[in-house]
């Protein structure tokens, strides 16, 4: 029989038994993408409240929920069960625990006690499998994320040219982090994740082994003022996704609303493009919203081409 108990914080030998759950999943799925070294939970598992499935004594199945809620109050959980004990009806059992968990935890508005989060579960891949799941539970498609992929070698990436007035130059660490969370809360005011990031988030993730200041480029007007960033990343290999080969990322590209209409995204983005080149990467990947066809058609005029989705189910 399947036992379901939420922890608020996991003791280190629990967090080995998570880890090696995760490293599973990621053998077949690809994802999460965690080291084979790793002693911590990935970040998108820190904080919150955390759900151990376990049977017989074998942890089978663990969610995270992040109860502090997106940027925008939904309340957003990561569920995964161990591929060998798949099928079993597990999943089903963690979602209503989930939908349990979220509507006790509900989120409020300000001043008054009206709940006005809701719960929305990751499916990464857009696996089958979860939307069978969703549909079982109630759940509907509520959020398509994009991967998108470019192969390296014959891409034509310009010269970045920056509007007049404006200049390219690296982040500087412990200068520049102020500067460019003022940049990125304005101009992603309305992303569920990325417009909630902090100072504090930005110092912590120049901790992280693949932080390069090199590969993070800011733009400046001519006063100054950071007015656009373009944060590149390198991935690993991971044997189920690219190959199996190292990637590069597009991973934040921002420009301030006043700054924005003048190419200012598109030299940010090349002068990433130019550089992940250089560092002898065979392909380069971006997250984008599904539904921001702008966008999308933007990064297909630099080669890039729909590869994989993740999708965000609600209730």
């Amino acid at each position: 029989m399947l036992n379901t108990v939420w922890v608020d914080r996991l003791d280190a030998a629990v967090t080995e038994e998570v880890l090696s759950l995760l490293r599973a999943a990621m053998a077949v799925d690809g994802r999460p993408e965690i080291a084979d070294a790793a002693e911590v939970l990935p970040g998108e598992f820190a904080g919150g409240a955390h759900l151990l499935a376990t049977e017989s004594g074998e942890l089978v199945g663990y969610a995270h929920l992040d109860t502090t809620g997106d940027a925008h109050g939904r309340q957003v959980a990561e569920l995964i069960v161990r591929p060998e004990r798949r099928r079993e009806g597990h999943g089903a059992a963690m979602v209503a625990a989930l939908v349990e968990r979220a509507g006790a935890s509900a989120l409020t508005s300000p001043g008054t006690t009206e709940a006005t989060g809701t719960l929305r579960v990751w499916a990464h891949g857009d696996h089958p499998g979860a939307a069978a799941l969703a549909a079982r539970t109630g759940f509907v498609r509520d959020r398509e994320l994009l991967v998108m992929h470019v192969p390296v070698p014959g891409a034509d990436w310009p010269e970045p040219v920056p509007p007049a007035g404006v200049t390219l130059r690296t982040f500087v660490p412990g200068q520049d982090e102020r500067a460019v969370i003022a940049v990125n809360a304005r101009a992603f005011s309305w992303h569920p994740e990325q417009g909630a990031l902090t100072v504090e988030d930005l110092v912590a993730e120049q901790a992280e082994a693949w932080f390069d200041a090199d590969g993070f480029f800011l733009a400046e007007n001519a006063a100054g003022e950071v007015v656009g960033f373009h944060w590149t990343k390198v991935h690993p290999p991971n044997p189920k996704r690219f190959g199996g080969e190292r990637t590069g990322e597009v991973y934040v590209v921002g420009v301030d609303p006043g700054a924005q209409g003048g190419g200012l995204g598109r030299a940010l983005t090349l002068a990433g493009l130019r550089h992940l080149r250089e560092r002898g990467l065979p392909q380069v990947i971006l997250y984008v919203e599904g539904d921001n066809a702008p966008a999308v058609a933007v990064y297909e005029r630099l080669g890039f081409a729909r590869h994989e989705v993740d999708v965000q189910y609600g209730r």
